[in-house]
């Protein structure tokens, strides 16, 4: 499936500032967007509000057309994967839980889901640790345990907030690869990252 994902004037004031205003980005099945921009300068808020996650103040967010909000309907929401900041996980679960929550939501069958988490933990070089609780896994490690779980549905989009901010050189590279990876394979691919070499390996650039 093809995806055009669209944001246009999109503007988020919190608490009487205005974070962004006036931002319109497009991207679509097939390339890699990447976010660049000063802390606070709102690229996380852009990314949330490109997922769904959160609502603009302003302006509109659309996937092939339908609107993207909070409230949408469950099929359009499988359509994303996130690696959010703060990863997101849930520490009381092992690496292969917290990779296998999304495809039980999504449905998949059960005998499924184990040799799809296995394979996506694998990329990620984490298969000897899948059984680990999070928590006792490193900063780096449960980075990419929330790589492998944004990855594992194949989603038609992937959002990944500084997906290799606490990674060494090999593991970032192994990270830009695979979402280079998903890209290429059809999805619509935004990385919001202050590291120059994932700003370079995308197609196009947004600056904030």
């Amino acid at each position: 499936m093809t995806a055009v994902l669209t944001g246009t004037d999109l503007r988020y004031t919190v608490g009487g500032r205005t974070i962004l205003d006036g931002v319109s980005v497009q991207v679509a099945s097939g390339r890699l967007l990447a976010v660049r921009g000063p802390s606070g300068s709102g690229k996380s808020s852009l990314l949330a509000m490109l997922g769904g996650l959160m609502a603009p103040t302003g302006g509109t967010v659309t996937l092939d057309g339908a609107r993207v909000t909070p409230a949408a309907d469950l099929a359009l929401r499988r359509r994303f994967g996130f690696v959010l900041q703060g990863y997101g996980l849930v520490a009381a679960l092992t690496a292969h839980e917290n990779v296998a929550v999304v495809l039980q939501d999504a449905q998949v069958p059960r005998g499924e889901v184990r040799s799809r988490v296995q394979a996506a933990l694998d990329r990620v070089r984490l298969a000897p640790v899948a059984e680990h609780l999070l928590e006792d896994l490193s900063g780096g490690q449960q980075q990419r345990v929330a790589v492998a779980r944004a990855l594992v549905t194949a989603a038609d989009v992937v959002l990944a907030d500084e997906p290799t901010a606490e990674l060494d050189a090999d593991n970032r590279g192994l990270v830009v690869s695979l979402l280079t990876e998903r890209a290429r394979a059809g999805a619509a691919v935004v990385i919001a990252s202050h590291d120059p070499d994932v700003v370079d390996a995308c197609d196009e650039v947004l600056d904030l």
